[in-house]
């Protein structure tokens, strides 16, 4: 859990739409995905539909990532491997391992789609609980400073995180996603 919270970081300062498969422990459905695609049960695990590329170990997807997204620097906070990883675990101590295990639930058509970032502590009780519940969900990164905000605004007169839509139309669900495991 610490490991693939420091990606959704890197989702967040590169302003991308993820789509998430959760892997919470004891979950049926995508940790025994992740072993037959990777051959690894490991997490976090990233496909990148665009490249084609896919790969363990979370250090090596946030470089990823800025490489292929950015260009090319990680932020500092990111970069201090096992020190990034200590301080998230911190960061995250409060919440008594929330997000982590397997609570079932029915699967939706569709993955849910959520607009949100995860700086936000409303956005990480939301997306703990989709990832309980293994809930595949599109998340439209819109931390601070995202022109997805405004676009948002815009688009249905209010800004507020974390919004979510259950069931959403596979029309919104575009091609370029990466897909975090």
């Amino acid at each position: 859990m610490l490991w693939i919270s420091k990606v959704r970081e890197m989702v967040s300062v590169l302003d991308l739409d993820v789509l998430y498969y959760p892997c919470p422990k004891g979950s049926p459905t995508f940790r025994p995905k992740v072993l037959e695609m990777g051959g690894k049960r490991q997490f976090p695990y990233m496909v990148d539909p665009n490249t084609g590329v896919a790969m363990y170990e979370s250090d090596d997807i946030i470089n990823y990532l800025a490489k292929t997204y950015g260009d090319g620097s990680v932020p500092i906070m990111l970069k201090l491997g096992l020190l990034t990883t200590i301080t998230a675990g911190l960061a995250l101590s409060g919440r008594s391992g929330k997000g982590s295990s397997y609570t079932p639930a029915k699967l939706p058509s569709q993955p849910i789609e959520i607009w949100a970032y995860e700086g936000s502590p409303f956005c990480k009780i939301a997306r703990e609980t989709l990832v309980e519940l293994e809930l595949p969900h599109l998340l439209h990164s819109c931390a601070r400073g995202s022109p997805k905000r405004q676009d948002f605004f815009k688009k249905y007169g209010l800004f507020q995180v974390c919004i979510v839509a259950i069931y959403a139309s596979a029309g919104n669900l575009s091609p370029h996603n990466l897909c975090l495991i």
